[in-house]
């Protein structure tokens, strides 16, 4: 079985002025694919070619070559499901979780910024929930580890390697982390909620 790039239901102007068709362009197109590619590349002929993307991941930390490939994969897939071309508002249940785990939306949408902001070097914000515990928590994750690999349950994403925003941002994380909020898919968060 090989991996697929994802054929999305958004297209590459749906996200202007946030992100141009051409940065859109070559974060799916060329960054997305190449970690596609790369995973089939090395899973080929192997007992791994059998397995779903989640049991590869779960399986591979201790070889990069394959888990790195497989999760941003993965990662990537998920990000693009996060995205609206619309402006939401969480949903009713969803606003009510988070004020209660944050204190309230601002104070969430100012956590989960900020952590994205003060990533040092490349990877992934994400608003996960403790499948036990119920409660909601923002972390930060370097390269291409997923909250999938430790067992949260993942919420929300937003890519913050300088592929996802350099063409448009340049330097400028914290203007792309800003216009994040206006193309988040709410109803995708919500429905991912236990």
């Amino acid at each position: 079985m090989a991996f697929e790039l994802p054929i999305l239901p958004l297209g590459p102007e749906d996200f202007e002025p946030w992100l141009s068709a051409e940065a859109f362009a070559y974060h799916h197109g060329k960054h997305h694919a190449a970690y596609v590619k790369k995973l089939n590349a090395a899973i080929e002929g192997t007992e791994r070619a059998e397995q779903t993307l989640e049991d590869i991941i779960r399986e591979t930390s201790n070889n990069p070559a394959i888990f790195n490939n497989a999760a941003q994969h993965w990662n990537h897939c998920f990000f693009w499901d996060c995205l609206s071309a619309n402006r939401q508002e969480p949903p009713p249940g969803l606003k009510s979780a988070i004020e209660r785990d944050f204190g309230s939306l601002e104070a969430f949408r100012k956590e989960f910024s900020d952590k994205a902001l003060t990533l040092f070097g490349s990877g992934w914000t994400w608003l996960t929930i403790d499948p036990d515990e119920g409660v909601m928590e923002i972390e930060q994750f370097s390269n291409a580890t997923t909250p999938l690999a430790s067992g949260q349950i993942p919420l929300l994403t937003l890519d913050v390697w300088e592929h996802a925003y350099y063409i448009d941002h340049r330097n400028d994380r914290e203007g792309y982390i800003e216009g994040f909020w206006d193309h988040v898919n709410w109803a995708a968060v919500a429905a991912r909620v236990p």
